[in-house]
């Protein structure tokens, strides 16, 4: 039985072990590979506008690596981080979320771009407010649904509270405006309370509000209305409305199986708009074919999955805070991956979303790069947990 004993307490990490092993590997290779490959294709989808604008051919390559060694170095240090010390903060991170939309809105503070105030200046740096917003709604909603976690699944006032909050949130955000964040953050946040235990009835019935006002919104907003119009049948007005998506298309098509080789695409050659941010899944698609489009939607759906059986083991050991967070960084994440791949194919309106860890954006990629660092810390402190819990039930039997 002693043997069993040090057996099992050899299975705890330690400083000494390789990384690799001490945390999710599984994890860890699917992000680092997703990286490269957005590194990769932010290379060579922007390679010639890059040139036209900046005369450097890898000039947003270079900005996005900056990216994501900063995102990777905050990555590993939140791996650091207990969740106990992010429970503790849920509340002040929702009031910094607050603080900086509405410095985004503020004049001389806030920067227009493309015709949205969605940038914070602070001298020659500038990062997009609704980024670090989403950390800090999932922190918030998080631990929430462990203060109050009976009135959430028993009363219709603990669960309307996370709503209007987001709600609130959603305003600032629509006065920017950014619409497809508002669509992201209110579907995480009902993800995160089904998850949790709310009722389906009161679940169903606030996801047809939802879904009602946000489609409301569409149809008020003229320019949103015609994307949606555009959407429906983008070869009506394929140089003008339906420009965008009659490009991704083409893209689509000329990928087939195994596309037209890394470096020959041709729509992103002043044809398809955005397409190192936005469109960027196009030109993957373009060219490296159909077979890399179905593995790059597999490994975000491993994320996703991953992410939800992480926050399952979470809360199941009774560590409710870290679960709840750990399915609300898969919700987001599978929102915004599906939005961004659904809008490329034509399944979905055009919006203004990024790829997840793929798309040009150093805001986006740097707060995902933090997302799955503490995903990661999640996962470590389960292994932890099963360790422990199973030394103590070895030495109780030994006992």
């Amino acid at each position: 039985m002693a043997g069993r004993t040090q057996a099992v307490l050899k299975q705890a990490p330690d400083s000494e072990r390789d990384f690799i092993q001490r945390y999710d590997g599984w994890l860890i290779t699917v992000i680092l590979f997703l990286l490269c490959l957005g590194l990769t294709m932010v290379a060579s989808s922007s390679v010639a506008i890059a040139d036209r604008a900046y005369h450097d051919p890898l000039f947003f390559f270079w900005r996005q690596l900056v990216a994501v060694i900063a995102g990777v170095s905050a990555g590993l240090v939140v791996m650091h981080i207990p969740m106990k010390i992010w429970q503790s903060m849920s509340v002040p991170l929702l009031a910094v979320g607050v603080l900086l939309l509405i410095l985004v809105l503020v004049p001389g503070v806030g920067k227009e771009v493309n015709g949205s105030m969605r940038w914070i200046s602070l001298g020659p740096v500038a990062f997009q407010a609704s980024e670090p917003v989403k950390l800090c709604i999932i922190a918030y909603i998080a631990g929430y649904l462990v203060r109050q976690n009976e009135q959430v699944k028993t009363t219709f006032a603990g669960f309307i509270r996370p709503i209007l909050i987001v709600t609130m949130i959603s305003g600032l955000l629509l006065l920017e405006p950014d619409y497809g964040a508002c669509i992201v953050l209110f579907a995480t946040t009902l993800g995160m309370l089904f998850l949790a235990g709310v009722p389906l009835s009161r679940f169903f019935s606030w996801v047809l509000v939802a879904s009602t006002a946000l489609a409301s919104l569409a149809v008020l907003s003229p320019y949103r209305m015609q994307r949606l119009m555009s959407f429906v049948d983008p070869w009506q007005d394929p140089y003008n409305t339906g420009f965008q998506l009659t490009q991704a298309l083409i893209a689509f098509g000329r990928g087939e199986w195994f596309g037209a080789g890394l470096g020959s695409g041709v729509q992103k050659l002043f044809y398809l708009p955005e397409a190192h941010t936005d469109f960027v899944f196009a030109v993957i698609a373009e060219e490296l074919g159909l077979v890399t489009v179905v593995v790059v939607i597999l490994l975000f759906g491993f994320l996703v999955i991953r992410s939800l059986i992480i926050g399952q083991v979470a809360e199941s050991s009774g560590r409710l805070f870290a679960g709840y967070f750990a399915y609300g960084i898969g919700l987001l994440l599978g929102v915004q991956s599906f939005i961004n791949i659904g809008v490329n194919m034509g399944l979905l309106p055009t919006k203004g979303l990024t790829l997840p860890l793929l798309s040009y954006g150093g805001n986006s990629v740097f707060i995902t790069c933090i997302l799955l660092g503490i995903l990661l810390r999640i996962e470590y402190e389960n292994r932890h947990a099963s360790l422990a819990e199973a030394s103590k039930t070895v030495t109780t039997y030994v006992a």
